[in-house]
C-alpha cells in the first residue's frame, strides 16, 4: 500500500464511519508534524506499518477523550521502546496506527507492545469504559498489519533486477 493512501485513509475515519456530522463525534485523531528519526547501524529502512486494533466484540469503548489519552501515553511507550508512531486514528470500536519500527524489532513485537500497554492504561486509569461496555478485557484477540512506504512492490522488483 502506499503510504500516502494510508495516510488519507486514516484522516477520514470519522467521515468513514459516520461520525463527522456528530455534534460531539466520538473520534480522536492524531498526526505527528515532526516525525522520529530511526537509526539503525548499516542499514536504511523504510518499515512502515498500517495496524488495526479491534475492540472486544467490536464495543464501543473510546470517547474522543480516552483516544486522546491513550495515545499520548503509546506516544510515550513508542519512545521508551524504540519505535515510532506518526498517526493514529481512534474511533469508538477500534483504532488505525501507522507506526514505524527498527529492523531489529518485529511487527508482531511492536503490536503486542502497543496492545498490552493500551489493556494496561485503560484497565487503570478508565477502567469505568470497560465496565460501561461490558468487557473485562480490551481488544480482540488478533489484529491486521499491513505494510506501507513510498515506493510501489513494481517499483521496488524493478530496482533489484538492473
Amino acid at each position: 500500500m502506499r503510504i500516502g493512501a494510508v495516510r488519507e485513509y486514516l484522516e477520514q475515519q470519522a467521515e468513514h464511519h459516520g461520525y463527522a456530522t456528530r455534534l460531539l463525534p466520538p473520534v480522536y485523531r492524531y498526526r505527528t508534524t515532526s516525525p522520529v528519526i530511526l537509526n539503525a547501524p548499516h542499514a536504511k529502512f523504510d518499515l512502515s506499518y498500517h495496524l488495526v486494533f479491534a475492540t472486544y466484540n467490536r464495543k464501543g469503548v473510546f470517547t474522543s477523550n480516552l483516544g486522546e489519552a491513550l495515545c499520548e501515553y503509546w506516544l510515550k511507550v513508542a519512545c521508551k521502546r524504540g519505535f515510532a508512531i506518526d498517526q493514529i486514528s481512534v474511533v469508538p470500536d477500534h483504532v488505525h496506527i501507522l507506526v514505524r519500527h527498527i529492523p531489529k524489532m518485529s511487527i508482531e513485537t511492536c503490536v503486542l507492545i502497543l496492545l498490552n500497554n493500551a489493556q494496561h492504561f485503560v484497565g487503570q486509569r478508565f477502567p469505568h469504559a470497560l465496565t460501561h461496555a461490558g468487557l473485562d478485557h480490551l481488544w480482540q484477540h488478533s489484529a491486521y498489519a499491513g505494510t506501507c512506504g513510498q515506493m510501489s512492490t513494481a517499483l521496488i522488483k524493478k530496482w533489484l533486477s538492473e
